[in-house]
């Protein structure tokens, strides 16, 4: 067999998947597992001035709320990678460990 540009790539996964055998993140299911949801504004460029969380954490199943002041005083960290924006929401880019290729 040849390697190369335009050679078919036989991977081992495939028939699984195939067959609708694959296992994929969603099929997971643990006791008290929880899911997160990100929230946007649905106002583009608006300047957020708080946020009233009281209604979704009496919500039922809800185990916890967090907006970003919450994240960043439990100290938390950052997701990587992070994406950057402004107190409006404007995307100001991605910051990660990785150098960008030139």
């Amino acid at each position: 067999m040849r390697f190369g540009i335009g050679q078919p790539v036989t991977r081992k996964e495939d028939p699984r998947f195939l067959t609708g055998r694959g296992r994929y993140v969603a099929d997971v299911d643990f006791v008290r597992q929880g899911h997160a949801v990100f929230v946007y504004s649905p106002h583009a460029h608006a300047r957020i001035r708080g946020i009233d969380k009281s209604a979704a954490e009496r919500a039922p199943g809800v185990y916890g709320v967090l907006t970003g002041e919450d994240w960043a005083a439990d100290g938390l960290g950052t997701l990587e990678p992070e994406a950057m924006a402004d107190d409006r929401g404007v995307p100001l880019g991605f910051r990660s460990k990785r150098s960008p290729l030139v």
